[in-house]
């Protein structure tokens, strides 16, 4: 079967949508009932915390926030454009076109905190917000206790962009390279 344009867009939605009212959900809820810094363990491997990260995934941090945050919104504007073209392309394969979707909603999630939460939740200003990060899996441990892997706390929308790229990396690489060869995408059609 397949789909039409009207389908695919409206799957991209669904999944856009979805994601970032999960990510903001799990994201309030930290937020809501643990005190900054708090956190709990749930298994030796897995624990809850509530940290606030001023850079990008995994609390890297490499340009100043204003930066960032326009650059995440520059990137959410570009790859919708470029979902569009996927979307009219026939030839397109829905699971890549899934992984953008993902992608882009990590990316939302993550620039509704730095341009909302600022100022709303962390008393600062629009568009310098830090990101809630809330999940911590250490994993490898040395002889002293130390975390050896893996040490960043990280979100849900930082695990859909992570998680899509890995995927396109490892099964869509041909896609990437396919879409960098074309100009303009094929329209389907009987839409």
């Amino acid at each position: 079967m397949i789909a039409t344009i009207k389908n695919k867009t409206i799957l991209v939605t669904a999944i856009i949508l979805l994601a970032v009212v999960i990510d903001q959900v799990i994201k309030l809820s930290i937020a809501g009932h643990f005190a900054l810094g708090e956190s709990h363990e749930i298994t030796s491997w897995f624990w809850l915390c509530y940290i606030e990260n001023n850079g990008m995934a995994f609390g890297l941090e490499w340009m100043p926030k204003i930066v960032l945050t326009l650059f995440r919104m520059v990137a959410v504007v570009l790859l919708g454009w470029y979902i569009h073209k996927l979307i009219r392309r026939q030839e397109t394969p829905i699971g890549y076109i899934v992984t953008i979707a993902f992608v882009i909603a990590g990316a939302l999630g993550n620039i509704i905190d730095c341009v909302f939460y600022g100022k709303l939740l962390q008393g600062g200003e629009w568009f310098y917000g830090k990101v809630i990060d809330m999940f911590y899996f250490p994993l490898i441990h040395n002889s002293a206790g130390e975390v050896l892997f893996f040490k960043p706390v990280f979100n849900f929308a930082d695990s859909c962009i992570t998680v899509s790229v890995f995927v396109i990396l490892f099964f869509y690489s041909k896609q990437l390279n396919l879409d960098s060869k074309k100009e303009d995408p094929t329209p389907e059609k009987g839409e």
